[in-house]
């Protein structure tokens, strides 16, 4: 039975497929468009080669998808070479030169000699699904901390005291300045008159709101330069940052409705610091878990097993890896201080080892190291997470 490696280089409007032999030899290459027919063609002509192939790509992105989608149904075995392991390798081959051949290349000749790579295989629907609602929840929050920002610098364009005095985190200060941006304004509307506008727009504590800004309205009777159109911008900036609050809410709500369904999600939010989002961030971070065979493989995804660089003399140098899922680390990272404040028997962990000489921030990671072995046990098993194990059946 002959055996060929084929890698791809993934691209947004074309990839480049390369097949090396047994040797190591380039048998095939061919510049091939990201679309369906020109796909199946390559994959035909490729699979003509040989009894067996081997697929490799350095992309598992949304370019790759219909590439890797094809190659799952099609019952082909597709290994995962990441970016960084084909630029390192680049340098022990010939020429100085980056080309796409010569990545697909570099892919199908560490699929030929590399056994330590990742397998991919297709993920549920569910699991697709949260994947894109989070991503779309992390772009939709970055955009809510920029227009917050940029609001909080055109107040000062017009006000400072109105500036301190407003949470424009919430709802309420919000939608004030959809209405009044300007210590002139506000001072013409006063308290009461501003109390009844915003309780029609159901503000809570209008009252007490309301007092606040007019009070930081009346410290200043300077007009600033161009303070009409600052103010423009205010109210424009406001109502953007509204609408980006209930993008998220609509977004969270699809996001609990999908993570409910999956059978592992009552697993997951019983450990202790971890709720809905961070679940499901974890679940579209790691997709089947069947494929960690054992809790060091997790936590080896998650960065939190520091790997040793020593050199001579120098040992125990431990520092944390260069790969692994930051996205992953996240989850751990945060739902450990989650569970310092929410859970006992966390916090006298994290206790424990400020007591032995460890900083905050590698006390917090020992901590995530662990809640990662617990967790990986919880999804093996399939049951809860309980402060007290389960006592062995007996024999």
């Amino acid at each position: 039975m002959t055996q060929l490696w084929a890698g791809v280089d993934i691209g947004r409007e074309h990839h480049h497929v390369a097949v090396v032999d047994v040797d190591g030899k380039r048998v095939f290459s061919r510049r091939v468009a990201n679309d369906e027919t020109a796909l199946l063609t390559a994959m035909g002509d490729v699979c003509g080669l040989a009894d067996q192939i081997r697929w490799a790509i350095d992309l598992t992105s949304s370019e790759s998808a219909l590439l890797l989608t094809m190659l799952l149904d099609h019952g082909q075995e597709v290994a995962y070479v990441p970016g960084i392991m084909v630029n390192r390798a680049a340098t022990g081959y010939r020429g100085a030169g980056k080309t796409d051949a010569k990545d697909a290349l570099i892919i199908a000749d560490q699929a030929r000699m590399r056994r330590d790579l990742t397998i991919l295989c297709g993920d549920d629907e569910l699991v697709i699904e949260l994947r894109l609602l989070v991503a779309r929840r992390q772009d939709l929050a970055a955009d809510r901390t920029r227009a917050v920002n940029r609001l909080h610098d055109q107040m000062l364009a017009i006000c400072p005291a109105l500036e301190r005095a407003l949470d424009l985190t919430t709802q309420g200060p919000l939608i004030l300045l959809t209405g009044f941006q300007t210590p002139a304004a506000l001072q013409e509307i006063g308290v009461d008159a501003l109390t009844s506008w915003l309780r029609e727009r159901k503000v809570r504590n209008a009252a007490a709101l309301a007092a606040k800004a007019v009070a930081a309205a009346e410290t200043q009777h300077t007009t600033l330069p161009a303070e009409r159109m600052a103010a423009l911008l205010v109210a424009q900036l406001a109502e953007g940052v509204i609408t980006l609050n209930e993008q998220l809410k609509d977004v969270d709500r699809l996001i609990e409705d999908r993570f409910r369904r999956h059978p592992l999600a009552t697993v997951i939010v019983s450990m202790p610091g971890i709720g809905v989002l961070l679940g499901a961030e974890f679940l579209a971070t790691t997709g089947d878990m069947s494929r960690f065979a054992s809790a060091d493989q997790l936590a080896s995804l998650a960065g939190v097993t520091p790997v040793p660089r020593d050199s001579g003399r120098v040992s125990g140098n431990l520092h944390r890896p260069q790969r692994y899922s930051r996205p992953l680390q996240r989850v751990f990272y945060t739902s450990a201080l989650i569970s310092i404040r929410a859970c006992p028997e966390s916090k006298r962990f994290y206790d424990r080892k400020r007591a032995e000489g460890k900083r905050h921030t590698q006390a917090v990671l020992a901590l995530a190291r662990r809640r990662v072995t617990v967790l990986w046990a919880l999804l093996r098993d399939n049951r809860p997470y309980q402060l007290t194990p389960p006592l062995p059946a007996a024999a």
